[in-house]
């Protein structure tokens, strides 16, 4: 009788919870999300690994404005309670896919689906939330069939919650509708609020919303040792996602960037919003080695990929950025008008850094070092007032000053088999960049040219627009898709973050979107930050980081009294741990002369890989990486540490049996400090098989790379 009493209670504390809500487990069972609905309908989930609790009940709902464009005008109502499930469909799905270039020659992409209908009995709407539950985590979107009363509408905003277990670490940047380049700090999440005043840094284009307001994707660490990440993926026709602490209850909630009317989304059915993702490990190398992001994005959409390649590039950039070239042709006008300024009666300012005989000189030291392609920044006409002025037409993209002959410079570098790399800056005038956009790409066909570096420095053109609305986004992917018809390969800078659609679009090679190497002449990075945006920025796809600095004082060939924050084989570890298809060879030529050795390094490493094995991984302290070149045997190795230096232990269990490999060792000499003594190193040669171990010591702000070429 007691068993059966017993069996009796535990069916009545689980009866409520069997017919209300719904599960989905990961193919390996490690994830599990739970749905349900409120008493008064509240969409709800959570999420577990391992039986460990990742999110807690979290609600989901979107808050929709009154507004005369919408269907029901100012008689709009929400989608955030009311609702019923009509059903619930489950499915799985598993696939093995090959990107156009990346970490991995191969991904695979298995997960189990959980799709929700569910109907508000009130508006007479139906609408479903779909989950994607993967062995390394979890990603959910709303989608809104087309239907007589859910056809036009617009977001007031989004409530989607995730609730933390606790007061979990976090690594974060402030939440921001404008820029992305500040300096990750690192917190509990119940001291955003004190920290948030001194993490704003000033920026050309910033708008902060909220003092406990935070960047995706976010990187965490729980105090049950999970580490978990959130983001978003495949962000289409939609504003970006930035999320809001309650820092009371550890609740973070979508928050999007509004438009220059301050809504967050013109939306018409059928439509679905982005992946809210979540991914989660007890180990950090899963972050970092998982591809939850690309695989929640739609396949390829280009018929044509033979014409996207990586690209390893130099170019007329850091003289600029340090302060000893300039981007303008003279100093003699204080405002110019495109067409009209004649720049052939201007006296030269002798510091214009776009002149043909410093591009020939890159053109030279990238076809000695067997570099792929030469950026020159500051080559067109209007850079005397291209800032700071709202200026709407403030370049054209087409007419180069007086001392850039394109097609001299372009015949001179096809005849030593490089290409130049094409710079758009655009001034964040998008309105004028999409109205000159089809000359500008035809002028690069032209001249051969098959990549650009496009820039969006400053506010937003149409006025009151922010960098990460609906409006704005949609002209970044616009960009893309018309460069792919012209066979033209994108780097965005100062753009959206991505959010994987680099898997869709192939030709989106890579954005800046947050703070890269051009810090370092502004008064620098901290030593863990390269060892952190893997966790955070690259999650969405790769970064144009710029690395390679090797003469880390500034102020030996230049007045600028800064210095690089990492040694100069941290520099050469970014290559390996910053992962990205277009790699800049950041320097300038004169100074890589005082460094050959090392920099047969940069020569010798791909961009491109077969498979990538995450060695060591800690958010902010280390990062050790193995790759295998694609269509060889050789390996490359890296590691890259933060100012507390690391002691690597690299073994060797994955190298084919039975094979040695010549290796090429650069490390940190025992003396070499990012501050005291950057450019010591130390190169050794060693003959290395499967399961050898070596411990390599990486100084303050250190790393070391290793090439490793089968005999």
């Amino acid at each position: 009788m007691k068993k059966i009493i017993k069996i009796i209670l535990i069916l009545m504390i689980l009866l409520p919870d069997c017919l209300c809500a719904q599960t989905v487990k990961s193919p390996n069972g490690n994830v599990l999300v739970k749905f349900s609905l409120t008493e008064n309908g509240v969409p709800t989930y959570e999420m577990f690994y391992k039986r460990k609790t990742v999110i807690k009940p979290s609600h989901l709902g979107l808050e929709l404005a009154k507004n005369k464009n919408a269907s029901k005008g100012t008689n709009e109502t929400s989608l955030i309670d009311g609702f019923t499930e009509t059903s619930a469909h489950d499915s799985t799905f598993d696939e093995t896919w090959e990107p156009v270039w990346g970490e991995t020659s191969t991904i695979r992409n298995h997960y189990n689906e959980m799709a929700v209908n569910l109907y508000q009995k009130s508006s007479n709407r139906n609408i479903v939330i779909r989950f994607r539950v993967y062995d390394y985590g979890m990603g959910l979107r709303y989608e809104f069939p087309q239907q007589k009363d859910l056809n036009y509408f617009i977001i007031k905003e989004e409530h989607t919650q995730f609730a933390m277990t606790g007061d979990n670490m976090a690594y974060w940047i402030p939440g921001d509708y404008d820029t992305q380049e500040y300096e990750t700090q690192i917190s509990r999440l119940s001291q955003i609020r004190g920290l948030m005043k001194t993490a704003v840094t000033s920026n050309a284009s910033q708008t902060t919303y909220s003092p406990t307001g935070v960047q995706t994707a976010l990187q965490m660490k729980s105090n049950n040792g999970l580490y978990i990440n959130i983001h978003e993926a495949a962000c289409v026709n939609y504003p970006t996602m930035n999320l809001n602490l309650d820092d009371k209850n550890f609740i973070f909630e979508s928050w999007l960037t509004p438009d220059a009317q301050g809504l967050k989304g013109y939306i018409q059915t059928p439509f679905n919003t982005p992946w809210r993702t979540v991914l989660v490990s007890d180990d950090a190398r899963d972050m970092l080695s998982c591809k939850l992001i690309l695989n929640l994005n739609e396949p390829c959409k280009l018929k044509d990929t033979s014409w996207i390649h990586p690209i390893k590039y130099c170019g007329v950039w850091w003289e600029m950025i340090v302060g000893a070239k300039t981007w303008n042709y003279t100093d003699d006008l204080p405002s110019v008008r495109l067409g009209v300024t004649d720049y052939s009666k201007c006296k030269p300012n002798n510091s214009h850094g776009a002149n043909n005989a410093e591009v020939r000189k890159y053109i030279d030291f990238a076809a000695k070092n067997h570099l792929d392609e030469v950026l020159v920044e500051g080559w067109d006409e209007g850079w005397e007032d291209w800032f700071g002025h709202s200026k709407d037409d403030v370049f054209d993209f087409i007419t180069p000053y007086p001392d850039f002959d394109i097609k001299a410079l372009n015949d001179y570098a096809n005849d030593k088999g490089v290409k130049l790399m094409m710079h758009h800056e655009t001034s964040a005038s998008v309105r004028n960049y999409e109205r000159n956009l089809d000359a500008a790409y035809n002028l690069m066909n032209k001249y051969n040219y098959d990549a650009v570096k496009s820039g969006y420095v400053g506010d937003i053109i149409p006025r009151g627009e922010h960098h990460y609305s609906q409006f704005i986004n949609n002209h970044y992917l616009y960009c893309v898709k018309e460069a792919s018809k012209h066979h033209i390969m994108v780097d965005a800078h100062e753009a959206v973050r991505p959010t994987g659609l680099c898997r869709t679009y192939p030709n989106m090679v890579a954005n800046e979107s947050a703070r890269g190497t051009e810090y370092e002449a502004f008064g620098g990075n901290t030593p863990y930050h390269t060892v952190i945006l893997p966790f955070t920025r690259l999650q969405g796809g790769p970064m144009d980081y710029t690395p390679g600095i090797f003469e880390t004082k500034l102020s030996t060939w230049s007045k600028n009294q800064n210095y690089v924050h990492t040694t100069l084989v941290g520099q050469l570890a970014l290559y390996m741990i910053m992962y990205s298809p277009l790699q800049m060879v950041a320097d300038t030529p004169e100074n890589y002369a005082k460094y050959d050795d090392p920099l047969q390094f940069v020569r010798d490493v791909p961009l491109d890989w077969a498979y990538s094995k995450y060695l060591e991984a800690e958010p902010a302290k280390y990062i050790t990486v193995a790759r295998k070149t694609k269509g060889t045997d050789n390996w490359f190795i890296g590691g890259k540490c933060d100012g507390d230096g690391h002691t690597a232990v690299v073994k060797l269990d994955f190298l084919d049996k039975g094979r040695k490999y010549n290796c090429t060792i650069y490390q940190d000499a025992p003396d070499a400090d990012y501050e005291k003594n950057s450019e010591a190193y130390v190169i050794t040669h060693r003959t290395l098989r499967k399961g050898d171990v070596l411990k390599i010591r990486e100084a303050r702000g250190g790393g070391f790379a290793i090439s490793m070429l089968k005999e």
